[in-house]
């Protein structure tokens, strides 16, 4: 705990003391993330039956959590941009005025406090004192939020020091909107859907959620500042907010090759930044490595190239369909020291989700809390549920990923999930065609999002949700970044999620995605063919290193077909496509004549 009176950022403390004087908590406490602050912080939600320790020889220092069943994922139609015109925040946002909005969220958070404590969190997106850090401060009524936050961001009085008496901070208000005015008020997860708001004010820099207390609705460090509230910060400053993971690929010679992916949430982000090649390419000598699973921070370096950080310090990962078989690096993140949302429990006091066994184990508790059988016809995790884990207990952790200046990227890739019509992998011709490929990105619905699972949706550069200004100015500023830069990286589109007439999986993905990685860096150092098509650059079957795997050419080659008319389709919304820039424009019109 820290002691206010040592803190010099006055306005900071003026802040902290209006909320306080709107909310009325019972008292304020400022969180220094110490790990005695936690286990204080879980023995009290233990004792109110909030949380559950895990059994301590299956998952040490961990603990589990079930939501309300009416919060449990992001909040799409609830959250806003509140910039002050409503063009700045574009087709494909909410908006709302901010005077507007500030008076609306002012009247919901009248006493909303009231009978509990209201935390107040420093932290630090990035390494503390970095280069493209920056610091934000949370105040939230929920402990589940301080504890997550401790975890997936970087929680330090050193936060406070760093600031001093002037500098500057992102204002991140959060409450789950539910004063507790009468004893069945205090509920293990309080939430208040019916006026449930996650608001952003992107002239302001300012974050202001109520009524939600889960995920990035309430972990406000994470898409709300590290991409809605960062992004339109890249626009104004020249760099770029992204939801990409960063890796890095060792070669057999020893050259490392830092990559970034932008997948839409639940498409195999984490498996993919967690990567374990084949056992014929590792003995080989090829290695992945992890610099982060979700957000890239990526700025322009003198020397003329783009460099990375991971401003998390943490996984807030998918939990079903993880397992030691699919992503063994994830359940080693998350075997100790974390958090387990809206899983299933075991009788044994561990968590189980569907995909972790072939068969789940004998008297499961369901993520509702009942005692779960299939007879019941509901999954016995939540398909959003979720692992809290530190970055920290990642085995494949990058040697470079608390890097102050972050790592030297020299590919990225765009690809969602597309059960037809769409290759396993091609290269874009140039950066700007990169940037076109991935403003045309389409994905089916996971259960991270609203909406119905499996239907497919527009999602540019994956960041249909995260975006924190108008869609096409932020493809513009893209196209913009790459003009300035020596070297761009090479662009790359891929597909793991192509399926036969019979709906089986073509690719076997997972660990042997890094057959098509080793492709993408040998090309980069032009050192690996590749035939051109309408739509890209494509491998031959011989571009691919097949060892261990028995896969045969006709195969392959079925893999790499694409629907000209799928290809051809423009997704964006008339409004959107028509505020896009000239050259992106130029590169539809060349791909429909090459196409022709």
């Amino acid at each position: 705990m820290i002691d206010p009176n040592t803190i010099k950022n006055k306005a900071l403390l003026a802040w902290v003391d209006g909320i306080a004087k709107i909310t009325t908590p019972d008292k304020v406490q400022f969180c220094d993330g110490s790990q005695e602050e936690a286990d204080a912080l879980f023995k009290m939600m233990m004792d109110k039956g909030v949380c559950i320790k895990l059994n301590e020889e299956k998952h040490p220092n961990s603990y589990y959590f079930r939501s309300d069943p009416r919060d449990v994922a992001r909040v799409e139609s609830r959250t806003f941009i509140c910039s002050k015109s409503k063009r700045d925040a574009g087709p494909t946002n909410n908006w709302m005025d901010p005077k507007e909005m500030k008076a609306k969220l002012h009247d919901l958070m009248q006493g909303c406090m009231k009978g509990r404590t209201m935390y107040v969190i420093p932290f630090s997106m990035g390494p503390i004192g970095g280069p493209i850090s920056q610091i934000g401060v949370e105040i939230t009524d929920s402990p589940y939020v301080v504890v997550n936050m401790r975890i997936m961001a970087r929680v330090s009085p050193k936060v406070l020091e760093l600031l001093g008496e002037n500098g500057k901070f992102v204002p991140c208000f959060h409450s789950v909107g539910k004063p507790i005015n009468s004893p069945e008020d205090d509920v293990a997860w309080p939430c208040n859907p019916d006026n449930t708001y996650i608001a952003h004010f992107p002239e302001e820099r300012l974050i202001m959620s109520i009524g939600s207390g889960y995920g990035g609705n309430a972990l406000l460090g994470k898409k709300c500042l590290s991409l809605r509230i960062a992004s339109a910060m890249g626009k104004d400053e020249g760099w770029l907010a992204e939801h990409m993971l960063i890796l890095g690929v060792k070669e057999p010679n020893g050259r490392k090759t830092y990559v970034t992916a932008a997948f839409p949430s639940a498409c195999g982000k984490t498996n993919f930044a967690m990567l374990i090649p084949p056992a014929e390419m590792r003995e080989e000598g090829w290695e992945v490595s992890c610099v982060g699973d979700d957000i890239a921070w990526i700025k322009p370096a003198a020397d003329g190239k783009l460099y990375a950080i991971n401003p998390e310090n943490g996984f807030f990962g998918v939990a079903p369909g993880t397992s030691v078989k699919t992503n063994p690096n994830a359940m080693a993140s998350c075997s100790r020291d974390s958090i387990f949302t809206n899983v299933a429990l075991t009788e044994d006091g561990d968590v189980w989700w569907e995909g972790m066994t072939k068969e789940p184990p004998a008297n499961l508790t369901d993520w509702k809390g009942r005692k779960w059988s299939k007879d019941l016809g509901e999954p016995a995790a939540h398909p959003n549920s979720r692992f809290t884990a530190p970055i920290r207990n990642c085995p494949s952790l990058d040697e470079n990923a608390d890097r102050l200046e972050g790592v030297p990227i020299s590919v990225m890739i765009v690809g969602g999930r597309r059960p037809n019509g769409i290759p396993l992998v091609f290269e874009a011709f140039n950066w700007t065609h990169g940037i076109y490929l991935g403003a045309m990105m389409g994905s089916e619905l996971t259960a991270a999002a609203e909406g119905t699972v499996g239907k497919l949706r527009s999602d540019p550069m994956a960041m249909l949700p995260f975006c924190g200004y108008n869609m096409a100015d932020y493809l513009g500023h893209l196209v913009k970044m790459g003009k300035g830069l020596e070297l761009t990286p090479h662009f790359y589109h891929v597909n793991w999620f192509r399926k036969d007439r019979d709906g089986n999986f073509m690719w076997p993905g997972f660990g042997d995605n890094a057959r098509v990685l080793a492709w993408m860096v040998k090309r980069v150092h032009g050192e690996a063919g590749a035939k051109e098509t309408a739509i890209g650059n494509m491998p031959s079957y011989e571009d691919i290193n097949w060892k261990g795997l028995d896969y045969n050419k006709d195969d392959f080659a079925a893999l790499m077909t694409f629907d000209p008319e799928i290809v051809a389709t423009q997704p964006l919304k008339d409004e959107l496509y028509e505020q896009l820039p000239e050259s992106l424009k130029i590169e539809r019109a060349a791909l429909l004549e090459r196409l022709s």
